[in-house]
């Protein structure tokens, strides 16, 4: 029999035989992302998520955002604290444009963070245009993805990819896995990478993308190897985000919602895969795929502040009990034990 692969839900993190940290107020949950602090999260790019209006409150609350295809730049703030989201083609078709718009003087940049947006980033092509973006200008930070094959991601990696989006098919909007039969338990996907990059002598940053379902999978996530995790379900449930809001069916601004939400009123948010069709119309294709997403309701639960409050609390909790003051002790280091159905149903809630 083959090695069986796992996912982040069959592990649990075990603590360090003895901690050194006495409160968890010791802990540093902040690394540094392009010359800034922040918290090793991303936020999906993805239009139930992101849009011009909130954008900055993820910038705010340290979370960097992911800033999907078709979004002006007109409307965004003159920093670097973001990614901007082109398609495959779009890079291709528009690289002539670039050479004239971008210097790599590394003083500025039109496009600063680049991340090249797509289902499967195991087509060949795309190692060279990697390559050529990196040695036309090397000061581009170039995040590509998805991949569900660790050798993949250490092509990538070698191509010059600054940042590889990790996983296929587990996002709440996409059913890839469920209709195509592709994927790679996340658990072992990140894993196996994080070992192989270190075999190799990479800097690539591993980014866990979808299905995040709770705090506790972020928080395996980075002990298993993740650099970041790429969020976008959970960050759809805050009154924030861009999703159209929903009172009984009926839809209303955001600043009604807002107000009846924090009143007492139950809130939905739309939520939907980028593959569905509907972005697919929103992208202007006049062809249509078959989607491979999804799309839902889901209830506005919190703030994104109250979440992020949260979240460092939580994540700063499981490095004090693995003795990590600093994220950089945690990644990647932290012991985990593999679980049976029976143990993990004892400790759900």
């Amino acid at each position: 029999m083959k090695d069986i692969k796992w996912d982040i839900s069959d592990i649990v993190l075990m603590p360090a035989e003895k901690s050194d940290i006495n409160s968890r107020s010791e802990c540093n949950v902040l690394k540094t992302f392009e010359h800034d602090l922040c918290l090793p999260l991303i936020a999906s790019p993805m239009d139930t998520v992101i849009s011009k209006e909130n954008y900055k409150i993820f910038i705010n609350n340290k979370i960097i955002p992911c800033i999907p295809r078709g979004l002006s730049k007109e409307y965004l703030i003159g920093n670097s604290y973001y990614f901007q989201s082109f398609g495959l083609c779009e890079i291709e078709k528009q690289l002539d444009t670039f050479e004239h718009s971008l210097r790599d003087n590394g003083a500025f940049y039109d496009y600063p963070n680049i991340l090249i947006d797509m289902a499967s980033a195991h087509m060949g092509k795309l190692i060279p245009l990697i390559e050529k973006i990196k040695k036309n200008w090397p000061n581009i930070v170039l995040m590509v993805g998805n991949v569900a094959n660790p050798e993949t991601f250490i092509n990538l990696g070698n191509a010059g990819a600054d940042y590889v989006r990790c996983s296929v098919g587990t996002g709440a909007g996409c059913t890839t896995a469920a209709n195509v039969s592709i994927n790679y338990p996340l658990g072992s996907l990140i894993s196996e990478c994080y070992e192989l990059r270190k075999q190799y002598g990479l800097d690539t940053k591993i980014v866990a993308d979808g299905g995040m379902r709770n705090y506790s999978d972020i928080i395996k996530a980075l002990a298993l190897g993740a650099d970041y995790v790429m969020i976008g379900s959970i960050f759809n449930k805050t009154i924030e985000s861009a999703g159209f809001n929903y009172l009984w069916k009926i839809r209303i601004n955001n600043k009604i919602a807002e107000t009846l939400w924090k009143w007492g009123f139950p809130i939905k948010k739309k939520y939907r895969g980028m593959s569905t069709k509907a972005v697919q119309r929103s992208w202007g294709k006049s062809k249509l795929v078959t989607a491979e997403g999804i799309t839902k309701y889901q209830d506005v639960e919190y703030t994104l502040e109250q979440w992020a409050e949260n979240f460092r609390d939580y994540l700063r909790s499981a490095m004090s009990y693995c003795n990590a003051k600093t994220l950089s002790d945690f990644i990647g280091k932290a012991q985990f034990v593999h679980i049976t159905n029976t143990a993990r149903e004892r400790f759900m809630k």
